[in-house]
């Protein structure tokens, strides 16, 4: 693919194309803060046009030149008084881990009292000194503020040791003081590689003036180590919610398959069920009619049957006769409605006296048989 182009001089160049991707790749490589895509400058020109002007004000942090100058100015600062700080930090606590060690040796050994009073003193230092130092108001407190306990910082410095003693101390602190940080140095070369633990003093020393420049290395590695972690985990977490998104879609795409094929298969599946149980049916229905002939074969005999059918004819000849004289009855009956309610009063008076000489009769007809 032919990526140069030649104008009218011959001098060959990029194509337009080529210079617009490259233009792109320079803002976001200058925005490296910005979670932006090529595609979201390409939908958006007016947008690309502000970063491209933007990136001429500000660096790839997104802080402009002199806000950045003034920032490394107070970081120095910072830093200079922070190491300050830690300077006289680190020998405070390097006076009271001298003090510790002093309190823990004199009770397991015999200590000269040139050493007991050393150490006493330079406690006594400490203690007065801290004690100033609390006494002491800041700047956001009033002066006019009552002091702790009634105290004031002469009052405190009256506790101070002899100054003779305080001399002596002085002199003899920087050699104590040495031997205390030669030993942690030792300690901590031998902790950080334990097979120099045996070599000798000197080439303790020796060593001892390349650690730190090994410390910073393993740092470093340590920091890159940590944000090469960081970036994987951003890395994984995206990857993790990619690998969901697509996992949700294959899965949709497999719901909706199954879904279709169901469909498809179901009335092929609904008829095969219909036609099994509709000759179920039938098979129980034949299956009910052979055991209701055998009932009635093994319930009526020939002569039964002749019989039943000899009672049934009886019987349908008296309900055919019945019925004809239901039908003369109902016939009388309608002629006796038509003389009106004055025949209905006799009619009942003669039911009336039917039944009494029915019952009298009934009564001499017991009478006499007792």
């Amino acid at each position: 693919m032919d990526i140069l182009s030649e104008d009218d001089s011959g001098a060959q160049r990029l194509k337009p194309g080529l210079m617009k991707c490259g233009a792109k790749l320079n803002i976001l490589a200058s925005f490296p803060l910005c979670d932006l895509a090529e595609e979201d400058l390409k939908e958006n020109p007016l947008f690309s046009k502000l970063l491209v002007t933007l990136a001429q004000h500000v660096n790839r942090t997104g802080l402009t030149v002199p806000l950045k100058t003034e920032l490394e100015k107070a970081e120095q600062k910072v830093q200079s008084q922070r190491r300050q700080w830690l300077r006289s930090e680190s020998l405070h606590k390097g006076l009271q881990e001298m003090i510790q060690d002093h309190c823990v040796r004199k009770h397991h050994t015999t200590v000269p009292p040139e050493k007991n009073m050393l150490y006493e003193t330079m406690e006594k230092c400490l203690l007065v000194a801290q004690c100033v130092r609390q006494l002491d108001p800041s700047s956001t407190t009033s002066q006019d503020q009552p002091s702790l306990l009634g105290l004031n910082n002469q009052d405190v410095m009256e506790l101070m040791p002899l100054e003779r003693n305080v001399q002596r101390m002085k002199q003899n602190v920087p050699r104590e003081l040495e031997k205390h940080l030669k030993k942690k140095c030792f300690s901590l070369l031998s902790y950080y590689q334990p097979e120099w633990e045996n070599d000798s003093e000197n080439l303790k020393s020796s060593k001892l003036s390349y650690l730190s420049g090994q410390l910073d290395s393993a740092k470093k590695r340590a920091d890159n180590l940590k944000e090469a972690c960081r970036e994987n985990k951003v890395l994984l977490q995206k990857q993790t919610q990619l690998y969901l998104f697509e996992l949700t879609k294959s899965i949709q795409l497999l719901q909706s398959l199954i879904l279709d094929h169901r469909l498809r298969i179901q009335t092929d599946l609904d008829k095969k069920k219909l036609d099994y149980f509709e000759g179920k049916c039938e098979l129980v229905l034949q299956k009910i009619r052979t055991e209701m002939l055998e009932i009635q074969l093994d319930t009526y005999t020939a002569d039964s049957i002749s019989a039943h059918r000899k009672i049934r004819d009886k019987l349908e000849s008296e309900l055919k006769a019945c019925q004809v004289e239901k039908q003369s009855v109902e016939f009388k009956l309608a002629s006796f409605e038509i003389l009106g309610k004055e025949f209905e009063a006799l009619a009942e008076e003669y039911c009336r006296l039917r039944q009494e000489i029915e019952m009298k009769s009934w009564a001499l007809k017991e009478f006499t048989h007792k």
